[in-house]
């Protein structure tokens, strides 16, 4: 009997994630092809990328020299962590709560891990790629870029804190950099685009004093139901110039940009069979130009200072999380028992995955 506590503690932990695996919005947006085990907070996975293996013309002859598979290897660590101890009656009311989970305890469980987890990875927003924000660009003023430091003299600028981690794209460059920080309106210093190898130096070279630059995405776009399809399709022509594959793109959108999109005059309701029934209750909304949109309130942002919608390919994420504690212990002054569970949880967008991941920064 000793044993049957604990099995009943972890058929309840268990089923909770079984549960926000088949509700949650970051599930569907995110891929679990990691390395590694889960054994705590802080566990460090590797997330492997592959270089692009490209076909050659064949003459009959004997072939060249084979490709050399790139690899590129990238860390998520499992940095989050989120606890849940509370008190039951019994072991009967316990194991109720696991066979019927509807309304129950079990569910505001996999209802909170729902949400605390879809804010996390809809935060990755930050991660898409420089040059892949869709949002009005700041352009004031003209600049001089130092090489080497990435250090930015602007005149008749007005650079602000907020501007940190968006793109910078400078007239004649062809590779976007990245704001590293700000110091006040006319000075701000800029570094490649990567967070893996290479992160934190600037390498592309030398901008004349007086030379024209856009900072991508600075301020929000306005929607509206005759420009969303529009905006939706950019993501599109964004993913299509990195030929990524068309399977498996995605959108998550807040539900006032839902109301617009619905208004929109391309949108076709979908029919009312089962197969779509089951999709709403999972929070996707159709398919449109390509994008499996899902509506989620947990999108950063809102409606005065702007929506940090992302978008993109599941293979730009990669989500890990894993129940590592559970347990069960007498409650203290009365005959309950106290239930406490321990779930870790990371997210990682690899510098070689980058590009599969854009934002649309806009407000209603």
């Amino acid at each position: 009997m000793a044993s049957y506590p604990t099995k009943l503690v972890e058929a309840f932990a268990s089923r909770a994630l079984i549960i926000y695996y088949a509700n949650s919005v970051s599930e569907k947006v995110t891929n679990q092809d990691y390395e590694g085990e889960i054994r705590d907070k802080g566990s460090i996975l590797n997330v492997l990328t592959f270089g692009a293996i490209k076909s050659h013309d064949y003459t009959g002859a004997n072939m060249g020299s084979p490709d050399q598979l790139s690899e590129s290897n990238a860390q998520l660590i499992t940095d989050q962590a989120k606890d849940f101890y509370f008190q039951i009656k019994s072991y009967d009311k316990f194991r109720s709560y696991i066979k019927s989970p509807e309304g129950t305890i079990l569910a505001q469980v996999a209802n909170e891990l729902k949400k605390v987890v879809d804010q996390f990875v809809l935060g990755k927003y930050t991660s898409a790629q420089a040059g892949n924000r869709i949002g009005v660009p700041y352009t004031t003023g003209n600049v001089t870029v130092t090489t080497g430091t990435g250090a930015v003299v602007g005149v008749g600028t007005t650079f602000t804190a907020a501007m940190v981690g968006r793109g910078f794209l400078a007239t004649g460059q062809t590779v976007w950099s990245r704001v590293a920080t700000y110091t006040d309106a006319t000075h701000i210093t800029l570094v490649d685009d990567l967070d893996d190898t290479g992160a934190g130096a600037y390498s592309q070279g030398t901008v004349a004093g007086g030379t024209a630059f856009q900072i991508e995405a600075n301020t929000p776009l306005q929607a509206t139901k005759s420009s969303i399809y529009g905006l939706l399709g950019q993501i599109v022509t964004i993913l299509d110039n990195y030929e990524i594959p068309d399977e498996e793109r995605w959108c998550v959108i807040p539900p006032a940009i839902h109301e617009l999109l619905r208004d929109a005059p391309e949108y076709i309701p979908s029919g009312v069979d089962q197969a779509y029934q089951d999709v709403v209750k999972k929070a996707q909304v159709k398919e449109v130009q390509g994008l499996a949109v899902w509506k989620s309130p947990r999108v950063n942002g809102d409606n005065v200072n702007g929506y940090h919608s992302m978008a993109g390919h599941r293979s730009a994420i990669t989500f890990a999380m894993g129940l590592t504690e559970n347990g069960i212990e007498d409650a203290y002054g009365n005959f309950g028992k106290n239930y406490k569970s321990l779930y870790v949880y990371g997210a990682k967008v690899a510098d070689e995955r980058r590009k599969g991941l854009t934002e649309l920064f806009l407000y209603k």
